[in-house]
């Protein structure tokens, strides 16, 4: 599956701008961290933009949440990987014991996405003004952006430091920054 068909159907379920942006937003990141690891950074954008098909449907029923995903996914031919790591992702039925790193960047990926574009507005939606020092602060400031969950962002660190991690999400943020209506 390419990044246009992923978004394609992403949009046959999902129509939440906000939602949408933050899919997008993951799977830019997952693209920077795939591409850092050697992996094929090309699926993992694909990874990240699927990986919450199901959000509408299932609302606050968290314990639908990402199976109702992998069913979505399976129902529209799919493959069985990308279908059972966006099943997984949901920490609060599969976490925290991940262990492949796509598995373990998705969780990262998730949250710093937000943190990075939290950054940005604080900025004046100016996404190239955001430095890796800026993530950092603002990522020990609990009530920043207090939707990120930190423990997920820390779980990259058995894969790359976090400092890397924050220079990869800025330039992944940055790459969509248009689509995202940040400067």
């Amino acid at each position: 599956m390419n990044r246009e068909d992923a978004v394609a159907l992403l949009h046959r379920y999902v129509s939440s701008d906000a939602l949408r942006k933050h899919c997008s937003a993951t799977a830019a990141v997952m693209k920077q961290i795939g591409a850092y690891l050697g992996e094929d950074a090309d699926r993992w954008e694909v990874i990240g933009i699927l990986h919450d098909i199901d959000y509408e449907r299932v609302g606050e029923d968290m314990e639908r949440h990402g199976p109702e995903g992998y069913r979505l996914l399976r129902e529209n031919g799919v493959d069985e990987e990308i279908a059972e790591i966006v099943k997984r992702h949901n920490h609060m039925l599969y976490g925290p014991s991940y262990e492949a790193p796509v598995e373990i960047s998705l969780q990262a990926a998730d949250s710093v996405s937000g943190l990075v574009i939290a950054c940005a507005l604080v900025k004046g939606g100016a996404v190239t003004d955001v430095s890796p020092k800026t993530v950092k602060k603002k990522f020990k400031e609990k009530s920043f952006a207090a939707g990120c969950d930190r423990d997920r962002i820390a779980l990259i660190d058995s894969l790359m430091d976090r400092q890397t991690l924050y220079e990869l999400a800025i330039a992944g943020i940055t790459s969509i920054r248009d689509e995202l209506g940040l400067r």
